[in-house]
């Protein structure tokens, strides 16, 4: 896939609220990508199903055709609840009963692995600066407190770990949230994660 083409991602599955928050935290993880929704397999043929990157897919759609995702195997991740399905061998699968940070976790897990040699690149910021500009705004101890979020510790710990106020953890959150545009504990995490500040593995 180009660059400058933008990712399109399918979620099948029947349950609603589990697509809209799916929705929302693949697009905390790539800005640029384009998301489609299907309630069914059906809805999904009607579209036109060889053109995404990726199909995050609910266990019993997959297994009622698990003749076309076995095919699209490097694309497809089963969204399980939590459920052992010793059947999916080496598919790839998503706990949705997670918490938002062990979901981030897993799905940057996923992209890093699915995207190794071909990262999705994120958006230039809206003023015009590029991310490397972005990121030497942050201070030493802002990429510190950065990375201290995505571990997903609290104010109050992150004030103890560095020997530091409360007022001043504050102060800096909302310095590297007003610096980077990012509100979310989840975006902040995918942030820190996709500019090498920590590894997937260690939040």
């Amino acid at each position: 896939m180009p660059d400058t083409a933008m990712p399109e991602i399918a979620i099948i599955d029947p349950n609603t609220l589990l697509c809209l928050g799916l929705r929302n935290l693949l697009q905390e993880l790539i800005p640029v990508a384009v998301i489609r929704s299907f309630r069914s397999f059906d809805e999904l043929m009607a579209d036109t199903p060889d053109m995404y990157a990726h199909y995050f897919v609910s266990s019993h759609i997959y297994f009622q055709h698990t003749a076309f995702f076995l095919e699209r195997r490097p694309k497809s991740i089963v969204l399980t609840a939590g459920e052992p399905l010793p059947q999916l061998n080496a598919v790839p699968a998503l706990n949705t009963c997670l918490s938002e940070q062990e979901l981030v976790k897993h799905i940057l897990r996923l992209h890093q692995h699915g995207h190794a040699e071909h990262p999705h690149r994120l958006p230039a910021p809206a003023d015009g600066r590029s991310e490397r500009e972005l990121t030497r705004d942050l201070s030493t101890r802002e990429i510190e407190v950065l990375v201290l979020i995505a571990k997903g510790l609290i104010n109050k710990e992150i004030a103890d770990k560095l020997h530091i106020s409360l007022t001043t953890v504050i102060s800096h959150r909302k310095n590297i949230t007003e610096k980077l545009g990012i509100k979310s504990v989840s975006g902040l995490t995918i942030y820190a994660v996709m500019h090498g500040y920590i590894e997937a593995d260690r939040i």
